[in-house]
C-alpha cells in the first residue's frame, strides 16, 4: 500500500513539474480582443465648457494580452472574437520601451492633433508651436536604420526647417535622387546631434525619401485651458473621439442629443480622419457596451479597410448599431447635427 501511494505521489510531482515547466516557456504572441469603452466627458476638462450632454462620447479600446505562456495562447485559440498576432508583427524590431514610447508619443500627438481640429471647428483661434518630423518607424534595410532611431525628431534638413509631412517629403521628392545624402539635424533625448543619411527609393516611381514613418510633432496653443485625461491610454485611434468631445464642450448645443455614441479613427490638425488597426474588436466593444452609433474611418483609397471591415463585421454578427463612415471631422458634425433627439 504504501508503494502505491509512492507511485502514485511521484507520477503526480512529475505532472506538476511539467506544467510548471510548461508555464514558463514564453510564446512570442498577443491576443487582442475587444476592451472596454471609456466614456471622454469625464476625461475632458476644458476652461468655461458647456457640460450638459444627454448622451456620451466614447473612445473604443483593443485589449492586448501577452501570451506568456502556451496556457494563455491556447485560451486565445479558443477565445471568442481573438486575434493572435506574433509579437514581431505588433512591434517590429522595438523594445517594450520603445514600443511604450512610440504609443505615448502617438497618444500625445493624438490630442493635440484633436486640440486643433476641434478649436478650428468650433470658430476659435489655434496657433501651432511645430518642433519638427517624428520619426515612428524606419524601414528594414535602409541607411537610415543605421543613423536615426524611433523617437527621433529632425529639425532641419539641409539646413531647412520643416513644418508639414508634405512639405518634408515634397522637398525631398522633388529635390533628390535615390543615392543622394541629406544633411540632419536630429534631436534625441535632449540633445542635438548632427548626421547625414543616403536616401533610397520609397516606391514605384523611384520617388526618393528616408525610409521611415513620419508624423509632425507640435504643441498647439489654444485660447483656453484644457486638460485629456489619458495616462491609460496609448496610441493615435482616440483622435476622433476626442475631437467630438472637445467641440461639444466648446459649444452651447449638445451633439450627442442623447445618444451613446462610440467610434475610432485617427485625426490630423486639418480635421482629416485616417484608418486605425484593431477595428472589428472596436465595434465588438461598441456593441456589447449598448452603443447607438459607431463613428469609423471613411474607405478612401485601395488600401483602405476600416468601414468595409466593419460593416462586414456587423453584419456577420447581427449587431444592433448604426455604422456612420466619415472622412473628416466636419463630416461626423454635419451627421450629427441632422440627428433628432433621441427619445
Amino acid at each position: 500500500m504504501r508503494k502505491f501511494f509512492t507511485g502514485r505521489a511521484k507520477r503526480i510531482s512529475i505532472i506538476l513539474l511539467v506544467i510548471i515547466i510548461i508555464a514558463l516557456i514564453p510564446t512570442p504572441y498577443y491576443l487582442y480582443q475587444p476592451g472596454p469603452i471609456e466614456e471622454l466627458e469625464p476625461r475632458v476638462t476644458i476652461e468655461d465648457a458647456h457640460k450638459s450632454e444627454k448622451g456620451s462620447f466614447n473612445l473604443t479600446t483593443v485589449l492586448s494580452i501577452k501570451a506568456v505562456n502556451p496556457y494563455v495562447l491556447a485560451y486565445g485559440l479558443v477565445a471568442p472574437h481573438t486575434d493572435i498576432m506574433k509579437e514581431e508583427v505588433v512591434k517590429g524590431d522595438l523594445s517594450d520601451d520603445e514600443y511604450n514610447d512610440l504609443l505615448n508619443f502617438m497618444m500625445k500627438d493624438s490630442k493635440q492633433n484633436a486640440l486643433v481640429a476641434a478649436f478650428t471647428e468650433a470658430g476659435e483661434k489655434v496657433d501651432i508651436d511645430y518642433h519638427g518630423i517624428f520619426i515612428s518607424q524606419i524601414l528594414e534595410g535602409a541607411p537610415a536604420k543605421d543613423v536615426l532611431k524611433v523617437g527621433d525628431v529632425i529639425t532641419q534638413l539641409d539646413g531647412h526647417k520643416f513644418n508639414e509631412l508634405e512639405e518634408f517629403t515634397s522637398y525631398l521628392s522633388k529635390n533628390k535622387q535615390p543615392g543622394d545624402k541629406v544633411d540632419l539635424v536630429i534631436e534625441r533625448d535632449g540633445k542635438e546631434i548632427k548626421d547625414s543619411v543616403e536616401l533610397i527609393a520609397v516606391d514605384e516611381t523611384n520617388r526618393a525619401g528616408i525610409g521611415v514613418a513620419i508624423d509632425e510633432d507640435f504643441t498647439a496653443n489654444i485660447s483656453r485651458k484644457v486638460k485629456i485625461e489619458s495616462e491609460d491610454i496609448g496610441g493615435p485611434s482616440a483622435g476622433l473621439m476626442f475631437s467630438l468631445e472637445i467641440l461639444n464642450q466648446l459649444t452651447k448645443e449638445d451633439l450627442t442629443k442623447g445618444y451613446k455614441i462610440a467610434g475610432t479613427g485617427t485625426i490630423d490638425h486639418k480635421g482629416k480622419v485616417g484608418q486605425i488597426g484593431g477595428i472589428t474588436h472596436k465595434v465588438t466593444a461598441a456593441n456589447e457596451e449598448g452603443a447607438d452609433i459607431f463613428f469609423t474611418p471613411k474607405d478612401l483609397t485601395e488600401t483602405d479597410s476600416n468601414e468595409k471591415d466593419v460593416l462586414e463585421e456587423v453584419k456577420k454578427n447581427h449587431y444592433d448599431i448604426d455604422i456612420v463612415p466619415v472622412a473628416t471631422l466636419s463630416e461626423a458634425v454635419d451627421y450629427l447635427m441632422k440627428l433628432e433627439e433621441k427619445k
